[in-house]
């Protein structure tokens, strides 16, 4: 399962731009409404970065950069989840080391930020996704699984992060930080085979919750 990280991180900093307006209509509703620019810009200062450091690890530089340079509480948390992946990848580059960067990371956002499934976070995203790949299921499935747990937060009242200030606003409108974390798993996925659809098939409604099973498959 050899995947171009750079591929990854430049897809998903396209994916950033092309859902900057949902995300950011999505945090004005449930926190400050700068999640769509510290994720875009983050990511464009990773794809920055990356083009001046072509040699280094590319997770690991997402990390710093995410770590050190991008605001907001996600910045943080995707900073410490690119550190858990590029640790992993550094062991290796197949499917299991996919899945121990993904599985550490949701631990390491968990001890920091205390959440929970069902606490209309990312890591309502993160654990499906973990789970799919722990079970090797191909990527295109991780992703749908990634997306399906963000669109379900809309259902969700938070109980963790700016969202838990907002009480019942937020119900019915997915969580920005699960979906963006949704677009990782796309980008993943896009980088294997290069063949998705559109990023809006895949992103479709997320004002309304979906299950995995009606998201169709070919749309990613």
């Amino acid at each position: 399962m050899t995947i171009d990280r750079h591929l990854v991180l430049r897809t998903y900093a396209q994916a950033a731009h092309t859902a900057y307006d949902t995300l950011t209509s999505l945090d004005q509703l449930s926190g400050d409404g700068d999640f769509g620019d510290n994720l875009r810009e983050g990511l464009d200062l990773v794809v920055s970065a990356l083009a001046a450091r072509p040699a280094e690890p590319p997770f690991a530089v997402a990390a710093e950069v995410f770590l050190d340079e991008v605001g907001g509480t996600s910045g943080p948390l995707l900073g410490l989840l690119f550190q858990e992946i590029a640790g992993a990848l550094a062991a290796g580059d197949d499917r299991a080391a996919w899945a121990a960067g993904v599985r550490e990371g949701l631990a390491a956002i968990q001890r920091v930020g205390e959440a929970e499934p069902g606490d209309r976070t990312m890591v309502d995203a993160l654990v499906p996704a973990r789970d799919a790949l722990e079970a090797g299921e191909d990527l295109r499935d991780v992703a749908l699984a990634a997306l399906a747990g963000a669109r379900a937060t809309a259902a969700l009242r938070a109980r963790r992060g700016r969202a838990s200030y907002v009480g019942e606003r937020a119900v019915g409108f997915a969580d920005p930080g699960a979906l963006g974390v949704a677009l990782l798993f796309w980008s993943l996925a896009r980088a294997q085979d290069r063949s998705p659809g559109e990023l809006a098939d895949f992103l479709g409604d997320p004002h309304e919750p979906a299950s995995r099973e009606e998201t169709p498959a070919q749309q990613i």
